[in-house]
């Protein structure tokens, strides 16, 4: 799938992020934060020419997977699939309501085209792991992508699979670390740090890759090598603002779980006009 021109993503970009505010604003409840930091990360896969992936065919068995084992994030989740083609744009706005397809947490009983239901932290690790390896006995070019929380990195079973997938070299499976250095209590380095990542991931094994998460040309580069790289599974080390593109929630705790009110809405769409 040949991917947009810098321009183009940069204006996927801005939409994505409105949809974010919108969404979160509309359900008066939410995660827009952790959200904002992926944005980019997000458009680049599904819109950068890195992803193999039909809206029309969702259930091609030769597609790449993507995985948003940080569920709370759903809402950047729903806009970059809902832009991609695959779930109605005019619904976004239902997030979190009784009876949407959009879900407080992905959920593939309502969305068919996700790969997993998530949101219970600390398993899309092991859960990526385990297509790309089915990917691998099938004979399948198929790649799986998978972005975790770096709070949620705080959870065992994440270092269990890393190990798992280092020893076995998964070669096919890409993790990304939204490091946005904040979680749901505060600062991640208070609560209990997880520095210094690349050198942690190295020493199970992975090809890991620090980046800054919100450069387009970075983000794309990073993709690029990671599909290049044999024997070994990669992880992105992707430094990111919380509340990226909104001045009010960047770098601002508050925003990891908190709906911006309606006046919080209009600035922040003013914003990003």
């Amino acid at each position: 799938m040949k991917g947009q021109s810098l321009a183009q993503l940069q204006a996927v970009c801005k939409t994505i992020r409105r949809h974010i505010v919108e969404m979160t604003g509309a359900a008066k409840s939410g995660h827009p934060g952790g959200s904002l930091s992926a944005v980019e990360i997000l458009v680049s896969l599904y819109f950068g020419g890195h992803l193999r992936h039909d809206p029309k065919n969702p259930a091609w068995t030769q597609r790449d997977r993507v995985i948003l084992s940080k569920g709370h994030a759903c809402p950047v989740l729903y806009a970059v699939m809902a832009e991609a083609g695959y779930t109605p744009i005019d619904q976004l706005k239902t997030l979190r309501k009784m009876g949407s397809i959009y879900q407080g947490h992905p959920d593939r009983r309502f969305i068919p085209a996700l790969e997993a239901s998530t949101g219970s932290l600390g398993q899309g690790l092991s859960l990526a792991i385990g297509m790309a390896l089915g990917a691998h006995l099938d004979g399948s070019p198929s790649r799986t992508y998978v972005m975790l929380g770096d709070g949620e990195i705080q959870e065992g079973q994440i270092w269990e699979a890393a190990m798992f997938g280092g020893f076995h070299h998964v070669d096919n499976v890409c993790a990304i670390v939204d490091y946005n250095k904040i979680q749901l209590d505060g600062f991640v380095k208070d609560i209990m740090d997880v520095a210094p990542l690349a050198e942690k991931w190295r020493a199970f094994g992975w090809h890991a890759i620090e980046l800054d998460g919100h450069d387009l040309a970075a983000v794309d580069s990073a993709f690029t090598e990671a599909a290049a790289t044999k024997k070994k599974p990669t992880v992105l080390i992707a430094n990111t603002v919380k509340g990226k593109g909104v001045s009010f929630m960047e770098n601002n705790p508050k925003f990891h779980g908190v709906a911006p009110t309606a006046d919080e809405v209009a600035q922040a769409l003013k914003e990003l006009a």
